[in-house]
């Protein structure tokens, strides 16, 4: 022991012996996946390697939804493009300004179950109240209905598919 580890009353440990071509075969894995960290564990060791992700600074959440904040897997536009397209209407280049936006994070159902119609098709009048899909969050079904009256111009979600918070899911026009 030296008189500096003496003075401060630490014991010495054994030097860890570090295999730099794991730690880096490791951080090779993390690049190749989009993964931020990883852990491996051989016997009592344990290598753990992470990148420093940016921090995303959260806005104040109302407590029936925690997720609400998650960062977006896919943009949704590109999700509403391309489901706008496999419904059969004509998808929109952007996120229509007027479109009814999902109110959480979940699943969406456009039928209240499964081999039923669905809620609302493309050309359907609806009027306020009127329920137009299920999102599920947290194991509960919550229904969404229409806050104005008009016609569906546009679906912008496919069935069973997961929502983000604000992701536009229907048009009425």
């Amino acid at each position: 022991m030296s008189d500096a580890d003496g003075a401060s009353g630490r014991a010495e440990r054994p030097a860890m012996n570090v295999d730099g071509a794991l730690v880096r075969e490791l951080a090779e894995l993390l690049a190749e996946t989009g993964l931020t960290e990883i852990e491996v564990a051989d016997g009592g060791r344990k290598i753990r390697v992470a990148k420093n992700a940016p921090a995303i600074p959260l806005p104040a959440a109302p407590a029936a939804y925690p997720m609400m904040a998650a960062p977006a897997a896919a943009p949704a536009p590109v999700a509403g493009t391309a489901t706008g397209a496999a419904a059969g209407s004509p998808a929109p280049a952007a996120a229509p300004v007027d479109a009814l936006k999902s109110p959480m994070v979940g699943t969406v159902y456009l039928a209240p179950e499964p081999g039923a119609a669905n809620f609302v098709h493309v050309g359907k009048d609806v009027k306020p109240g009127d329920t137009l899909l299920i999102i599920e969050a947290m194991k509960v079904m919550n229904p969404i209905t229409a806050s104005k009256a008009g016609t569906i111009t546009a679906i912008l979600v496919e069935n069973a598919q997961p929502v983000e918070y604000d992701q536009p899911l229907v048009v009425i026009a």
